[in-house]
């Protein structure tokens, strides 16, 4: 699923595809903002973590799964 991240005062948006389901990143987003925890972690489909300050998040926004396409077909 693609899940893209604001951070204040940066000029562009992280963007990741991430093997977590929406539930996982939606309760790592809320305890990044709610104190619990300094950094927001996330996980991408290649393994690298993604590390980003909760006092800088402006928003995450959390797509639909996306199902892989298998063949040829027309678009």
């Amino acid at each position: 699923m693609e899940v893209k991240i604001g951070v204040q005062h940066a000029p562009r948006e992280i963007v990741l595809e991430s093997g977590q389901s929406a539930e996982e990143v939606e309760s790592a987003v809320s305890e990044a903002l709610s104190g619990k925890t300094p950094l927001l972690s996330l996980e991408d489909d290649h393994g690298r973590k993604v590390l980003v300050p909760s006092d800088r998040l402006a928003y995450v926004e959390i797509g639909e799964p996306t199902q892989r396409k298998v063949g040829f077909g027309a678009l």
